[in-house]
């Protein structure tokens, strides 16, 4: 496994040592949770922009098959990062740095070396949002038509791989991510509302890309969410039902209901306005 931050590493470790499924994990120092150790059993250290070691780790373990979980900051390319021989090359092959060009280009060089990437919800596929309500709240009229209209934004922005996130208020689109992630861009909608002397009553919109690649970078939302989501005034979240991970559904889904936010799985053309 080839781990970045939060929650979901250690869910795909705990879930693939209770399936008795050994497990090899790439942490990155100060981005990954040292608690993988513990869910793990097997973890190994590398620093951003290493390639060769990890490879050579994997295949003396005899591994065969990686899955990527967890977040890295795309943002951490403008800094931070001494790549090796390997990557050094790969990036200067790249044609862009959108975030889809650099993992595929890390998964082929991988895959150089026979290791195959799987399904980044392997092990987790109960998980995966589903279709339908997923809060005992429902997305009211406004919300629903606030919904359909930043699911439209979202799904372009992402086919542009900028963002898979967008967020509406009353008709209009308020925030589109960037770099700096979900939380961020809902903060940053949250600011613009207040900075007008309005009370936010944001609708968040998080779907997949249009051709996404399950290998990586899968919509993810947790509890973690759901206190940044309270915290900026967030009444309803719409999600791409099959696509979408949602982490501790059942606490979350509770939580949600407790804070007031409507949460909802829709299918790839989204909710009707």
């Amino acid at each position: 496994m080839v781990a970045g931050s939060g929650r979901f590493p250690l869910l795909v470790a705990e879930e693939a040592r209770r399936r008795g499924v050994p497990v090899v994990a790439l942490g990155i120092p100060g981005v990954t949770d040292p608690a993988l150790e513990a869910a793990a059993g097997n973890l190994r250290w590398f620093k951003l922009g290493q390639i060769d070691a990890p490879i050579k780790t994997l295949k003396d373990a005899g591994v065969r098959r990686v899955v990527m979980a967890g977040k890295v900051q795309h943002v951490s390319l403008f800094g931070g990062v001494l790549p090796d021989w390997r990557a050094a090359k790969l990036l200067l092959g790249l044609k862009d740095k959108r975030t889809d060009t650099i993992l595929r280009a890390v998964v082929s060089e991988f895959e150089k070396d026979g290791l195959e990437f799987v399904s980044s919800a392997t092990y987790l596929e109960h998980l995966l949002a589903p279709a339908g309500q997923v809060t005992r709240r429902a997305l009211d009229a406004g919300q629903a038509r606030d919904a359909a209209l930043g699911w439209r934004a979202a799904k372009a922005v992402a086919g542009f791989d900028i963002g898979q996130t967008v967020v509406v208020q009353d008709g209009a689109i308020v925030a589109v991510e960037g770099m700096e992630g979900t939380d961020a861009c809902v903060r940053r909608a949250a600011d613009l509302a207040r900075s007008q002397g309005r009370e936010p009553a944001l609708v968040v919109v998080k779907v997949a890309k249009p051709r996404q690649d399950f290998r990586f970078d899968l919509p993810v939302v947790g509890l973690d969410t759901l206190e940044n989501f309270r915290a900026c005034g967030a009444r309803a979240l719409a999600l791409e039902a099959g696509a979408t991970l949602i982490f501790d559904r059942e606490r979350f889904a509770a939580q949600a209901d407790a804070v007031g936010l409507a949460v909802a799985g829709f299918p790839p053309e989204g909710p009707r306005s």
